[in-house]
């Protein structure tokens, strides 16, 4: 899909939207050329031409807040890339997560909940029900609650999910 860029169409600057791989966030937009995107893809570090200063432009060169390449797609018109990213600090130069003044976070609450439990297999406690999840003998029990919560009624359900969840987050 990247040879079939159209950097004609777009007088030879190409629009990229960066987002965070993890929380989806759009966090900037940047403009390449083809010589930008090369070296992006070689890096694998996201490098712009800035129209500013009229050349090659390494986010992250002088701030150490580099940009390091997850995916790289591009729209059905192949005139616009989306980058995901694993950003490394704030993205824009006024010191804020996004250059749209946003935080840089999730907003579900399942990202939230992602987070707590990559901490618990991480960082493992005896005193976590979460932790205990990700021992060997744990999960065969888990694959058996699975299996005996889809014999019960939608109110059953509920209340062992409810349950379920206020264990996962200790």
């Amino acid at each position: 899909m990247i040879n079939n860029l159209n950097f004609e169409k777009v007088n030879g600057l190409m629009p990229c939207i960066i987002q965070d791989e993890a929380t989806r966030k759009v966090l900037m937009l940047g403009y390449m050329n083809e010589e930008a995107l090369e070296k992006t893809q070689t890096e694998n570090r996201v490098t712009f031409f800035s129209r500013t200063k009229n050349r090659l432009w390494t986010k992250g060169e002088t701030s150490g807040n580099f940009l390091t390449v997850k995916n790289i797609s591009v729209d059905c018109d192949n005139d616009t890339l989306l980058i995901k990213v694993d950003p490394v600090g704030e993205v824009c130069h006024t010191g804020s997560d996004t250059c749209f003044d946003e935080k840089n976070e999730g907003d579900a609450f399942l990202f939230q909940l992602e987070k707590v439990i990559q901490d618990r297999k991480n960082n493992p406690s005896d005193k976590s029900y979460t932790s205990s999840l990700f021992k060997k003998e744990s999960i065969k029990s888990l694959k058996k609650w699975a299996k005996k919560q889809s014999k019960l009624s939608s109110k059953q359900r509920t209340k062992m999910m409810i349950y379920f969840w206020e264990k996962l987050l200790i």
